[in-house]
């Protein structure tokens, strides 16, 4: 019975043209995700998607010094995709990018990975909704963090933004991987005065 799908679904994909085919592969991978015991996973189900259906968010603080980017520019030329972009849904087939930014923006204005990827990038979506911005906003952290890159100033601005949406400094650290004192340490480089208006300090830090 397996072999026999297989071979209709074979015969199936050979007669459709090359952008039918992408769809339809992606819609097969959907639907097998529903019944996969990992579909709690997003790499489960990993899409082919256009350009035009991605677009960055503004609040990464990772940047890529110019050495770093060749040999990412290298290593997808050479090795390809091995890594999903991470995405989440903004809008009717829009999706904003949680992690990938770079990957993303080599495949889209490198003529070799246009030319190979047929404006096409792979993705693997969370399950956030347009309405949880701060929850996309921590995943991105956590996934630059695990790989020890972020920019301070842009996490204080982070910080900032999470705590204006009355989240604590516990839930802060929790989320972003930080104890108190980094958390601390962020809101004090943006000089967030009314952050810390319900907080006590000792005499040590009065200013005189």
């Amino acid at each position: 019975m397996q072999q026999r799908i297989m071979q209709v679904l074979a015969g199936y994909l050979d007669k459709l043209s090359e952008k039918e085919r992408i769809a339809a592969i992606n819609n097969f991978r959907l639907l097998l995700h529903e019944f996969s015991p990992f579909r709690d996973n997003p790499v489960d189900c990993v899409l082919w998607m256009k350009h035009e259906n991605l677009t960055p968010n503004n609040y990464n603080p990772n940047n890529v010094a110019p050495p770093e980017n060749r040999l990412l520019l290298k290593s997808l030329e050479t090795d390809g995709f091995t890594q999903p972009i991470v995405v989440s849904q903004n809008g009717p087939d829009q999706y904003e990018i949680v992690d990938g930014f770079h990957r993303h923006q080599l495949a889209k204005t490198k003529n070799s990975l246009i030319c190979e990827l047929k404006g096409y990038v792979p993705v693997s979506r969370l399950n956030h909704t347009p309405e949880q911005r701060a929850s996309s906003i921590t995943s991105t952290i956590r996934h630059n963090r695990a790989r020890g890159r972020h920019q301070i100033n842009a996490m204080a601005e982070i910080v900032r933004e999470l705590a204006q949406l009355n989240w604590s400094e516990e839930k802060i650290g929790k989320e972003l991987g930080m104890d108190a004192d980094e958390v601390l340490r962020l809101k004090q480089i943006n000089g967030l005065l009314e952050l810390f208006s319900d907080r006590k300090f000792s005499e040590a830090w009065t200013v005189k």
